[in-house]
């Protein structure tokens, strides 16, 4: 009897070879390249609110969380990361993704998400008793096939073990617990994530790097609790920090606080982008509750030379070729939000200095790395 084509040892084609590892394994393990469903390729991303944060995080494109990988969030005491969180879940919910929002900061309330946009029917909110709840929880969802959850972790550093929980207030009982345990979990949790299209966004608190290496410490002032295992399992990773002084605040026309100015660093990024920054302000100090994008996007482009200056006022160029109406930089936001002409524009430009520019490697590198460090350099020369 005559032997068929891929009986002989060696002689296996890759597409066999491609069948027989994903039925060993139970699952899609083995792909070709190119094929379209590449585990490594990002096909949804969920905005973060912001245009500007979410134009600088994949190199070529407009982009925001990754569907199906880890994100980390770590920022300094007040610096937004739960109304961040907010804003990620309402569109999330938006484009018909349902939320897993675990909770263990008591930080937010039900008018809180309601304001921010979240939809009660696709949002379910959980209280963390410990890590290794959470982290099961999470397990437990993916396991049972359910798809397309983005998964929300507020916070890591605030979450205890259950060593901690159950145990005394002395800190050497359950020194590196958490690391440990993270370690374990982000290596189960990475695959099932992909695989089920789904989206684990935690949160976690800078903390002031202290240490004897100086030059260290000068290179990385903060660092975050719980070990390495999410510099290692996250794809993005993105610190908030305040802005310097009284750029920190902003303030309504009676003089009180209506929100904070933040500065968004990428600390690590799998998309070709790691290290740029930029900024933007949230409002929380009134009845509306928001990342004021409209802001941002100016400042992000003021600086174009499609933003003609003439004084006091500006106009934007359209593409082809011709200008919007004049108006004062106060007034952008709302003519932003009216004016649709203004917002092509708007929309067009940043497109053409935030991603394409730097995907072109074209003008100044600087002001896509170190904002604070661009404009010191602008004020000094205004001075002189």
């Amino acid at each position: 009897m005559p032997k068929k084509k891929n009986d002989t040892p060696g002689k296996l084609s890759l597409d066999n070879i491609k069948d027989l590892l994903n039925k060993k394994a139970g699952m899609t393990v083995a792909r070709h390249l190119k094929s379209g469903d590449n585990p490594t390729n990002v096909k949804e991303w969920i905005s973060t609110g912001s245009t500007w944060l979410d134009s600088i995080i994949c190199r070529g494109k407009r982009a925001g969380i990754p569907v199906g990988k880890i994100t980390e969030i770590a920022g300094l005491e007040g610096s937004g990361k739960s109304y961040m969180a907010a804003q990620i879940a309402a569109n999330a919910n938006s484009m018909g993704m349902e939320v897993v929002y675990f909770d263990s900061e008591a930080a937010i309330d039900e008018d809180f998400l309601m304001k921010m946009g979240c939809e009660q029917g696709k949002f379910l909110y959980i209280t963390a008793i410990s890590v290794e709840q959470v982290l099961e929880a999470v397990e437990s969802v993916l396991s049972s096939g359910s798809r397309k959850i983005l998964f929300i972790w507020d916070s890591l550093a605030n979450t205890p073990t259950v060593t901690d929980v159950e145990g005394t207030f002395n800190p050497q009982e359950s020194i590196g617990m958490k690391a440990r345990i993270l370690s374990k979990a982000m290596t189960k949790l990475t695959v099932p994530l992909n695989e089920t299209s789904s989206t684990f966004l935690v949160l976690n608190q800078l903390k002031t790097n202290i240490t004897r290496d100086v030059a260290a410490a000068m290179i990385d002032p903060y660092v975050t609790p719980g070990g390495k295992a999410m510099h290692y399992a996250s794809s993005l990773r993105i610190y908030l920090t305040g802005r310097k002084a009284k750029a920190s605040y902003f303030y309504d026309e009676k003089g009180f606080r209506a929100g904070s100015e933040v500065k968004a660093k990428l600390k690590k990024s799998r998309f070709g982008t790691e290290g740029r920054e930029c900024r933007f302000k949230i409002l929380w100090g009134g009845e509306h509750i928001r990342i004021l994008d409209e802001e941002s996007i100016f400042a992000a482009i003021k600086d174009s030379d499609r933003v003609n200056k003439g004084g006091a006022y500006y106009s934007l160029v359209k593409n082809d070729g011709s200008t919007t109406k004049k108006f004062y930089a106060a007034d952008f936001p709302d003519l932003y939000l009216e004016d649709e002409e203004v917002r092509e524009a708007a929309q067009s430009i940043i497109d053409e200095e935030v991603i394409l520019k730097f995907d072109k490697r074209e003008g100044d590198a600087s002001k896509f790395y170190d904002i604070d460090a661009e404009e010191d350099v602008k004020k000094k020369v205004a001075n002189e």
